[in-house]
């Protein structure tokens, strides 16, 4: 039998994107340059039975050509083997995080999925990394992301991807999301209700900044007389940062006479700093956080924060991947959301 020769022609190659990157081939790049359908291909690179020898040969050396490397995802749905997901998130050592992993890591184990956990330590570049080496490693990703759509899909290689704390109105790909904005009223209106006028934030870096808005809002909507120059951004999210934001605040307005923590650990940093400058909590300064970590039971006063249902939040996320790879809609609204729940403790 003579060798198989493939005619490889320009048309023949993955297409550029217009931003000049030539994306990852497809099996229907595969399918065309050997001139056979996707499912032949899908048999030759799946070894399976029932294909011309020659036939398999054209079809794996086209696919050699074109670099196509078939996603976990597309062998899963012929082969029906175990599921793997990928999981990134921002900081293991923020104990949020964790939590959020273990409602991950329960939802799979009850599904008889695995998870590869990536730490990219709040930084872009690993994030991509992340959605670079997990797209051929896994067949389904779930995680934090601050790039845009167009970024992540670049990178992304065709799996399916949930994205974690984005809203609907901010991504196209399915998602899960907090509902800042009730949480930040229920906080809020308890600190307005209990006297307060002068309150400021101490917001994060990291996301889509919805938290500071809502604290905006509700502020405009509660009629005080709270703008920009009431919010400290706060680089680090850790008791640190939030103790050198909180100073930087109370330079800026030593009036204040309540503070809202973008999460717990920077508003218990905010209880340290205002006792350090005499202040007591809650009678000379309130603070409100923001996640609902079980440390916040710990430090004195207990701190007042709005609760997450972080296991919620992981269970969501792998509902919404099932629901992509059994190709159903994905879910909307409400059903995607986790709200906040206030609970009071002696903080504010």
């Amino acid at each position: 039998m003579p060798d198989t020769v493939l005619d490889v022609r320009t048309d023949n190659q993955p297409a550029e994107r217009p931003d000049g990157v030539r994306r990852r081939a497809t099996i229907h790049d595969v399918a065309r340059l050997a001139g056979v359908s996707r499912q032949t291909v899908s048999r030759a690179v799946n070894d399976k039975g029932e294909i011309d020898p020659g036939t398999k040969e054209r079809v794996l050396e086209a696919a050699r050509l074109l670099d196509y490397r078939p996603s976990r995802f597309a062998r899963g749905l012929v082969q029906k083997g175990a599921v793997t997901a990928g999981l990134v998130i921002p900081d293991l050592r923020n104990p949020f995080f964790p939590e959020v992993a273990a409602g991950v890591l329960e939802a799979a184990e009850a599904r008889g999925w695995q998870v590869v956990v990536w730490d990219s330590r709040i930084d872009e570049a690993r994030e991509r990394e992340a959605l670079d080496v997990l797209s051929h490693q896994a067949d389904a990703v779930m995680g934090y992301f601050k790039d845009p759509d167009d970024v992540l899909t670049r990178h992304l290689g065709g799996v399916p991807l949930v994205l974690l704390e984005r809203g609907p109105q901010q991504t196209g790909f399915a998602a899960v999301g907090i509902d800042a904005g009730a949480g930040v009223e229920q906080g809020m209106n308890h600190l307005f209700r209990a006297g307060h006028r002068r309150i400021g934030m101490l917001d994060g870096v990291h996301g889509p900044g919805s938290r500071r808005q809502a604290f905006l809002d509700q502020a405009r909507r509660l009629g005080l007389a709270v703008d920009e120059d009431w919010v400290v951004t706060c680089p680090e999210h850790s008791v640190a940062g939030g103790e050198a934001a909180m100073e930087r605040l109370l330079a800026r307005r030593p009036e204040v006479t309540a503070v809202f923590g973008f999460n717990d650990l920077i508003a218990i940093g905010a209880m340290r700093t205002a006792r350090r400058r005499g202040r007591s909590v809650p009678d000379g300064l309130a603070v409100i956080g923001f996640d609902g970590l079980s440390l916040g039971e710990l430090v004195e006063p207990a701190l007042t924060t709005l609760h997450i249902d972080k296991r919620q939040l992981g269970r969501l996320a792998v509902e919404q991947v099932a629901r992509l790879r059994a190709g159903e809609e994905p879910l909307r609204g409400a059903d995607a959301w986790v709200t906040p729940e206030l609970v009071l403790r002696g903080s504010a």
